[in-house]
């Protein structure tokens, strides 16, 4: 046994030193793809993990130590009523305006918490995929059909990929149901209304914090009045989040007042010296999160606000450093593309486009299999399918890539392994991929 560990040990050793020994540094590509996965690496840390990564482990949070398991089980439990289960996981999208990472949080509680597979997958798909906002982007950009196309696509494909799951799985789902059965759940610490505010709030300031700017340069629309106001709305909705800590959970009113000025005070800086660092907004949401986990933390009112934070920590502590690896890997590989600039990954962007023109049943698999594997952050994936469909990418293959991409990415993928196995997650990309290689045929061939 020792003589098998001490071989494996060198075995590594030796992968490690061949890789290091023949390193094509010396490659164009090979020093292009290092500068794109710094690249997303730093944009990504920049742009992705304060406004969105840690605002949606505190939502989680909430599911995990406020939502009763009686509640969870009500909605998307084994033995829910299915229309109602996967009609709540469907729509979810449309409240929560996430991506494939933030979502994960989310249904990582939902999960543990004892809701069915095919509801809990439904639940997955949905909160990236039916984007309201992205939806709408994608109507004004790619055109109306795409835009309902997508819709249509989304809703559909939760759903029936969901529903596909729980049937694949039933002798499982059978038998949580039984155990379900069983439980007696707790009464309600609280009644359910100040949970469900509490929850919104939360979501609220997620969704503001991250909207996006109108790329049509139109400024006289509602989208550009909202995003540029989102701070003052953000703020708005941070207010009564303060009252929800207040009246709710109970925190003494002085230790929320001492964090709300202390996030005033950042906020402030944020429009001189601060700003000029290119910090703005991230200093005063960074203030606030820090505030809100120490005052739950040393509160004695209520052992479960302490919780509500460990159980955000806890989530960041299971999530974080499989999207670190998904976001190296997908950078390297695929490249980096934001705000208007793409560096190439290993993988030439040229191939890519030259692989998904038309409306064949690879260019639709294929822009399914890149979308699957490619990172997305929320809205981004409108302009990147305008740029590559002016160079030459099919309208099917596009709609494929709009339904596998923003659901999933390599990221997202690492994680939800973690959460519900190996075989399962194998099955789940399987089917996504299969049904967006599919919409993809159709729409190609009606339009």
């Amino acid at each position: 046994m020792e003589t098998k560990k001490e071989i494996k040990i060198l075995f590594w050793i030796a992968v490690v030193f061949v890789a290091a020994f023949f390193l094509p540094v010396e490659s164009a590509r090979f020093t292009t793809a290092v500068d794109a996965t710094l690249d997303l690496v730093k944009w990504y840390a920049r742009e992705h993990v304060i406004l969105c990564l840690l605002p949606a482990f505190f939502i989680a949070g909430v599911i995990s130590i406020f939502v009763s398991q009686g509640s969870v089980l009500k909605y998307f439990g084994a033995s829910a009523k299915k229309w109602v289960s996967y009609t709540v996981a469907a729509v979810s999208g449309t409240i929560l305006a996430v991506c494939s990472c933030t979502i994960l949080p989310l249904f990582s509680s939902i999960h543990k918490r004892g809701a069915g597979l095919g509801p809990a997958v439904a639940f997955l798909y949905s909160g990236p995929a039916i984007n309201i906002l992205a939806i709408i982007l994608t109507a004004r950009i790619l055109g109306f059909e795409m835009g309902v196309a997508r819709i249509i696509g989304a809703v559909s494909f939760s759903v029936i990929i969901g529903l596909i799951m729980s049937v694949i799985y039933r002798k499982e789902e059978k038998a949580k149901k039984e155990e379900q059965m069983h439980i007696t759940a707790p009464p309600e610490k609280r009644p359910m209304w100040q949970t469900a505010f509490h929850f919104f709030v939360l979501v609220l300031i997620l969704v503001f914090a991250n909207w996006g700017s109108p790329s049509d340069g139109d400024t006289s629309s509602t989208w550009y009045y909202i995003w540029a106001n989102k701070w003052l709305i953000t703020a708005f909705f941070s207010v009564l989040l303060g009252f929800s800590l207040i009246f709710n959970l109970k925190i003494r009113w002085y230790w929320v007042l001492m964090v709300a000025a202390a996030t005033t005070i950042a906020s402030i800086l944020s429009f001189g010296y601060i700003e000029s660092l290119k910090l703005a907004p991230l200093v005063p949401v960074m203030v606030a999160i820090a505030g809100l986990s120490i005052i739950t933390l040393f509160d004695k009112q209520d052992e479960d606000n302490k919780e509500w934070t460990l159980s955000a920590w806890g989530f960041a502590k299971q999530i974080m450093p499989l999207l670190a690896i998904g976001v190296i890997t997908a950078g390297f590989l695929l490249g980096s593309t934001h705000d208007g600039k793409t560096i190439a990954g290993v993988i030439p962007n040229e191939w890519i486009v030259n692989l998904v023109g038309g409306n064949s049943f690879f260019a639709n698999l294929f822009a399914s299999v890149i979308g699957a594997f490619m990172y997305f952050a929320t809205l981004t994936e409108v302009p990147i399918l305008q740029g590559l469909i002016s160079a030459g990418m099919g309208k099917g293959p596009a709609l494929a890539l709009l339904l596998a991409g923003p659901s999933l990415s390599l990221p997202n993928m690492l994680v939800i392994r973690g959460v519900m196995g190996t075989q399962k997650t194998i099955v789940y990309v399987a089917l996504v991929i299969i049904m967006a290689t599919s919409a993809g045929l159709i729409y190609g061939g009606l339009f």
